[in-house]
């Protein structure tokens, strides 16, 4: 059974956020893969692979070590198995193959508003390099064990 766990998180502005959240929920035990589509300055969306449902609490603390706030969760059980179903529905619907929207690239924004740095660099005070891609949403998978 695959269970994927899509956590809302709030506060996340840049790479060195999402590395920051990655490495706090690869180390609770469990977790297969990571992840992390940026909302810089919204609500993020993490997903957390795992064998069975992990315990939420566990997760919630990761993500505030890491420094930033849950603000929802979602747990979806056999997650695999739901996704082909959903996915033979839409085809079933509509005729095509319809693609992950999480692969799909995100359209660029019409008028981004660029944020200010701050001082260290990053706009979330962090002190990290305050690099953004161009585009919105960052998209970030990795990899554990």
């Amino acid at each position: 059974m695959t269970t994927m766990t899509t956590l809302s998180v709030t506060g996340m502005t840049c790479e060195h956020c999402v590395a920051a959240v990655s490495r706090e929920l690869g180390a609770v035990d469990g977790v297969k893969r990571v992840k992390v589509t940026l909302e810089n300055g919204g609500t993020s969306s993490v997903v957390v692979v795992s064998g069975p449902p992990l315990p939420e609490a566990a997760l919630r603390e990761a993500v505030d070590e890491a420094g930033y706030d849950v603000v929802g969760v979602e747990v979806r059980e056999d997650a695999l198995a739901s996704q082909m179903t959903e996915r033979a529905d839409q085809y079933r619907a509509v005729g095509t193959r319809t693609t992950d929207d999480d692969a799909a690239p995100a359209p660029a924004p019409e008028e981004a508003e660029k944020p200010q740095k701050a001082e260290g660099g990053c706009t979330c005070g962090c002190g990290g390099h305050g690099q953004q891609p161009e585009g919105s949403g960052l998209l970030r998978i990795v990899p554990l064990g």
